[in-house]
């Protein structure tokens, strides 16, 4: 059963803008393993955009926002050996949807020259 759906969509230049402009805030958003990816990869803005759009997109299926103190970097999004985005939670968001019953998660991430997208689908079995 589908628990939520989210969806966000970002103009990638914003974020690389903030990422360099605002001291420190790469740490807060992005945790160091989706740092160590992005930074790899030759136009990494897109990649941080994909992610941060993912974050966003989770926080809407789970239907809070960021009510309840969450944080971005509880919410991981790592590419397995196929490529394949894959969403790993930390701490409140983690317990958020240990107690809701959620447990399948999808993650579908996109990009072009200006745009990132994500989409987020949580099942509740």
């Amino acid at each position: 059963m589908v628990f939520g759906i989210g969806t966000d969509i970002i103009e990638i230049q914003r974020v690389e803008e903030k990422l360099r402009r605002t001291k420190g805030l790469k740490k807060r958003v992005f945790t160091p393993r989706e740092i160590a990816y992005c930074e790899s990869k030759a136009k990494s803005a897109q990649h941080f955009a994909a992610r941060f759009a993912a974050k966003e997109a989770f926080l809407k299926a789970i239907g809070t926002g960021w009510r309840g103190g969450y944080r971005f970097v509880d919410i991981e999004i790592l590419n397995n050996e196929q490529g394949k985005p894959e969403l790993l939670l930390q701490g409140k968001v983690k317990s958020f949807c240990e107690e809701n019953g959620i447990t399948g998660f999808h993650v579908s991430l996109s990009h072009i020259k200006e745009l990132a997208k994500a989409v987020v689908v949580l099942e509740k079995h």
